[in-house]
């Protein structure tokens, strides 16, 4: 056994919350070899709720697991952590806009990310789940001057499932045989899918399932709207997928990606593919399993494709003005 990695995750009652805790007790993060002490924060409304989901933590008597904290103080979620997901954020109420979200929860992202700065280890990971994901982890980001920039991402991953699970799909074979397709963008409806780089059972995926009209028609609408999709089925947002992406993500970060695949993340961008710096942008990315990640260079895109991304970037670009007095 190797030493606890302590992991906080806010918002730790709600859907995605309480999907992804067992996994995360039961190692899928860090390996059947090290324990871990979650530390689960919630407003004080919820603490109720938090101290049942504590209870059934203990019921589950995990071996890997060795503490748990529940609390509603940052400062004590936040503490000496290796892994911090941000997953607690006000949803999108009846009437609201894009950016009404973006300023009801940058306050919380504020305060948090200030926290972070306070009491993490230097070398703590932060991942953002919480939406508008992207522009959350900027706000974050900049308030935790003492962290690397590189050590904070916003999830992408579950629409990189989304992408795989589509063209395994449409090609009638499993999901495991589609390697690499590309997020690019922004976690909304502005993102663009991107095909063009991936294979199905080791052949271009362009060219394994032949109909480009299904691609841009079908394919790219799909994965854009797919949270919308479920939303409307399930009267409720997608929780099990989200947790399982937030679990992919981490597992990447602290195990690396397969040899010859990348995954998708919005990281701080440094320019790569004409994105201004400094946006938390999706990109193709390896990560070797230090806790490190690498944007994938060299990559073209079709006269169709720089458009969709230029799309994206625009929106990023705007969401970052609106809350730049929080930068």
């Amino acid at each position: 056994m190797t030493s606890p990695k302590v992991v906080a995750i806010t918002g730790g009652a709600g859907q995605i919350g309480y999907s992804i805790l067992p996994r995360i007790a039961a190692g899928e993060v860090f390996g059947p070899d090290t324990p871990v002490i979650l530390k689960l924060l919630e407003i004080p409304v919820a603490l109720e709720a938090l101290e049942g989901v504590g209870m059934e933590l203990e019921d589950c008597a995990f071996p890997l697991l060795k503490e748990i904290v529940c609390t509603d103080d940052p400062e004590v979620a936040f503490k000496d952590c290796d892994l911090i997901y941000l997953i607690g954020s006000k949803p999108r109420g009846p009437g609201m806009e894009r950016n009404d979200l973006i300023r009801e929860n940058g306050p919380i992202f504020t305060g948090q990310g200030a926290a972070i700065d306070k009491v993490a280890k230097k070398t703590v990971k932060t991942l953002v789940v919480g939406n508008p994901c992207n522009t959350n982890c900027l706000i974050a980001m900049n308030h935790a001057p003492s962290i690397p920039d590189e050590n904070f991402s916003a999830m992408t991953q579950l629409d990189h499932n989304r992408a795989i699970a589509q063209l395994a799909v449409r090609a009638g074979t499993h999901f495991n045989e589609v390697k690499n397709p590309i997020i690019w963008g922004n976690h909304s409806n502005t993102q663009f899918p991107d095909w063009t780089h991936a294979s199905i059972q080791g052949e271009p995926a362009a060219a394994k399932i032949g109909d480009e009209a299904w691609f841009k028609e079908v394919f790219i609408p799909t994965v854009q709207e797919r949270g919308k999709a479920i939303i409307q089925a399930r009267g409720k947002s997608s929780a099990l997928s989200a947790a399982n992406a937030a679990i992919d993500h981490a597992h990447y970060l602290f195990n690396g990606t397969p040899e010859g695949t990348w995954t998708s993340m919005a990281v701080k961008s440094d320019g790569s593919y004409g994105v201004p710096e400094g946006l938390i942008c999706s990109f193709p990315v390896t990560c070797k399993g230090d806790g490190s990640w690498e944007i994938v260079q060299g990559l073209e895109f079709s006269e169709f494709g720089r458009e969709k991304f230029d799309i994206s970037i625009q929106e990023l670009e705007k969401e970052r003005e609106a809350v730049k007095d929080l930068l």
